[in-house]
């Protein structure tokens, strides 16, 4: 389906009202392009074609290549915290947190994607002012969903106290140094050793058992 714009440049009124619809097949779509070919070399049409999109319609939503990117990663990351988090209210401490750090490793298909997209935004931050900062604003967001998870299960008494920030910090960079060695498929490392790894260090700081918990 394609649309064009009126003759004030706007779009229909029917159109308006698949706005967010429009946007979540546009970011998907985005996500999947750049983590299948990188960002380097994405071209808008691409986009727009796997969204079913007229090129038109994708530059209303987004007018540059840089927006397209960091909405996609913003998408990306907003998506795994809404799944994860939808039984926190009644769901063990220990379970949601252990959910987060399956979610930040390349675990199955869909995070492998995640992480092509880190690994794009990495290189682009080493080069590019604005993107670094982005990357910045991105991990203290996941800093802070760790640091969340790891607060909520002191406070109900379900783990020790201990050092918050340090401890999440801690976390990223575990998940950070064994993902990047599970995507290169390294034959040292493999899922269960990384959350083996991870896992004694949380359980460790937070007095729980050393076993990963079933999610």
């Amino acid at each position: 389906m394609t649309y064009r714009p009126d003759e004030q440049g706007g779009y229909p009124l029917e159109t308006k009202g698949r706005t967010e619809e429009t946007r979540e097949r546009i970011l998907s779509a985005a996500c999947q392009a750049i983590a299948e070919i990188g960002f380097e070399k994405i071209r808008m049409r691409m986009v727009a074609e796997r969204a079913g999109v007229s090129t038109a319609l994708l530059h209303y939503h987004f007018d540059t290549r840089e927006k397209l990117f960091t909405e996609a990663m913003t998408h990306s990351f907003a998506h795994s915290a809404v799944d994860l988090e939808r039984d926190a209210a009644n769901a063990p401490a220990a379970v949601i947190l252990a959910r987060i750090v399956r979610s930040l490793l390349p675990t199955d298909p869909e995070l492998q994607q995640d992480w092509r997209l880190w690994q794009e935004l990495w290189v682009r931050a080493l080069r590019d002012e604005a993107t670094r900062t982005f990357a910045v604003d991105l991990y203290a967001q996941l800093h802070q969903w760790v640091a969340g998870a790891v607060q909520r299960g002191i406070e109900s008494s379900e783990f020790t106290p201990t050092d918050v920030d340090e401890l999440s910090t801690l976390v990223l960079a575990l998940s950070d140094g064994y993902g990047i060695r599970l995507m290169m498929d390294d034959p040292t490392v493999c899922l269960d050793t990384a959350l083996t790894s991870i896992w004694r260090q949380i359980s460790a700081a937070l007095g729980l058992p050393p076993e990963f918990p079933r999610t």
